[in-house]
């Protein structure tokens, strides 16, 4: 049996998640990426308030890790979206689609009680993508 090779993605700005939580944002295995759950928290390890601006902050981490691989959303095949409150999808999809610009991937929305285990988080996302 033949065991393929991983890479641990960490862009910079994310070593805390490596180093102090223990897992890559994202990891790479041959032509896939794999990104773990991207929430609405900068690189200072704060929580974006507003909805809107931690439903970009999302996108904009999950951005850092497929271009950290050499990606882009082009690239992305799959998705995975966390909602605290459902409520939320139309903002979701609004701000998805300014990062997606008319790709479609194959996705599921799931309701979550909670995120992060604290209060204040509205979303968590995770991916796959796939190079050429």
């Amino acid at each position: 049996m033949t065991t393929l090779q991983s890479q641990a993605i960490v862009p910079a700005g994310m070593e805390f998640i490596r180093d102090d939580i223990g897992y890559a944002p994202g990891v790479l295995v041959g032509k896939t990426l794999y990104i773990s759950g991207q929430i609405g928290r900068d690189s200072q390890r704060q929580l974006v308030v507003d909805k809107e601006a931690q439903f970009v902050m999302v996108f904009e981490n999950m951005k850092r890790v497929l271009e950290s691989s050499g990606g882009s959303f082009g690239d992305l095949v799959e998705m995975t979206s966390f909602h605290t409150d459902m409520r939320d999808l139309p903002l979701f999809m609004q701000v998805r689609d300014r990062y997606l610009g008319g790709i479609l991937v194959a996705w599921t929305a799931i309701g979550a009680a909670s995120l992060c285990g604290a209060p204040g988080y509205f979303l968590e996302v995770k991916g796959v993508a796939q190079f050429e």
